[in-house]
């Protein structure tokens, strides 16, 4: 099983630069499921009907959240009428909240979980999440991938090292920065810290440097537009997954510049 994986898709060029770049890499890669994070399509915050249709529209079999998923009004009101949209909420959210925090197909599983160091404490525990969604759902695929939106590093790692073995891959995002320590663990599970973005170049975490600049040196809250560069960046991985067992054999960064 060939999967490719998609870090932050921010704003409309970086839909645009899915839109030209997914055909060839899908092929390139003999890609089976193609997964995004989509928790910043929407003008750079959040994800509505609109460009979640649109990113699927584009070849994109499973869109991933983040804490910015529930932004936009539309997007609750979407995820708690459809419940089979391939939009993926955080699995830690308490299991009153709207949507549903996993996807599953007749060949894998795909899971979009949050860490709670340095960005939301009050999710429920992302370790004690997973035990119990492994516990309650034997029936899964033997292949899970989970995107695991974090801010810490350390978390990060130490969640991937909890579920080696459990699961497929735990790909990390939400810091837009591709890292350079992807991985096999020991019992199989493939690891990055985080696969980067989907986005303008030259930007700060895709949006306007002179924007955030301005709230570094003046210290005021002002809103952050998405870098208006024409030149985008396609931040991925690819991870092949033996069928049977579950357990990854390849991970391998996936960079590309696109102009739209």
């Amino acid at each position: 099983m060939n999967i490719l994986f998609f870090g932050d898709i921010t704003g409309k060029n970086g839909r645009l630069a899915i839109k030209e770049i997914l055909p060839s890499l899908r092929q390139e890669y003999m890609a089976d499921i193609v997964i995004a994070n989509g928790e910043n399509a929407a003008g750079g915050i959040g994800l509505t009907p609109e460009t979640a249709d649109e990113l699927l529209s584009y070849g994109i079999d499973v869109i991933t959240g983040g804490n910015h998923i529930f932004a936009h009004k539309e997007m609750q009101e979407a995820l708690s009428t459809d419940i089979n949209i391939p939009v993926v909420r955080l699995l830690n959210y308490p299991k009153c909240v709207i949507g549903q925090g996993f996807w599953v197909n007749n060949k894998a599983a795909v899971v979009s979980l949050m860490g709670r160091v340095f960005i939301n404490g009050a999710l429920d525990c992302p370790f004690h999440t997973m035990d119990t969604f492994l516990n309650e759902h034997k029936e899964l695929p033997k292949i899970i991938i989970v995107d695991l939106h974090a801010e810490a590093t350390s978390e990060k790692r130490a969640l991937s090292y909890y579920l080696d073995g459990r699961v497929s891959a735990v790909l990390g995002t939400h810091t837009h920065v591709t890292t350079a320590d992807e991985q096999i663990l020991p019992k199989g599970t493939a690891y990055i810290t985080d696969v980067g973005m989907v986005g303008p170049a030259y930007s700060v975490l895709g949006n306007e440097p002179k924007d955030v600049i301005e709230r570094f040196t003046n210290g005021i809250q002002n809103r952050l537009p998405v870098a208006r560069d024409r030149c985008q960046i396609v931040s991925g991985v690819w991870v092949q997954i033996d069928d049977k067992s579950g357990a990854a054999l390849k991970i391998e960064r996936v960079r590309r510049e696109v102009i739209v």
